[in-house]
């Protein structure tokens, strides 16, 4: 009984400093990128003294929700990266953030203007880890490419 008691009061003051921090994961959209509805455009994860921005799958939309580079794999890129961008830089962060990517493209045929893009956005030195994934449709027939990313932000 000492033993559970000892264990209680030794565990409380953690459990209540826990609490009292605020939360760790922070959701949220950047006016700068097409508006979403039913999904954020990221989610900010407290890591101590980083955060991690995992971005939802950012496809070549403008602003205005418009499809950007039509039958373009390359321009479709540099908009998706241009999105993923404005979301990092939301965070406070930079490309130079970016640590992985998971790409989806209908069209991997195109592959080497998608990587035209890229490299205008990536660190080349120490690029982001990556999945590339060819698949039959994405959400709407004009979207080629369809990128996640993940950044690690230093506070």
């Amino acid at each position: 009984m000492n033993r559970l008691l000892f264990s209680l009061f030794l565990f409380f003051p953690i459990a209540m400093n826990a609490q009292q921090k605020s939360d760790p994961v922070k959701f949220f959209s950047t006016p700068s990128v097409a508006p979403t509805t039913g999904y954020s455009q990221a989610v900010e994860i407290d890591l101590g003294h980083s955060k991690m921005i995992l971005l939802s799958g950012q496809v070549p939309l403008d602003v205005d929700r418009k499809v950007v580079g039509t039958g373009d794999l390359g321009l479709q890129s540099e908009q998706v990266f241009e999105n993923i961008k404005k979301i990092i830089e939301a965070a406070g962060g930079t490309m130079n953030d970016l640590v992985k990517t998971v790409i989806y493209t209908t069209d991997i045929s195109q592959i080497s203007k998608f990587r035209l893009a890229r490299d205008k956005y990536i660190n080349l030195k120490q690029p982001p880890v990556s999945t590339l994934v060819e698949v039959s449709k994405l959400f709407h027939e004009e979207v080629l490419i369809e990128i996640e990313a993940t950044a690690i932000i230093k506070k």
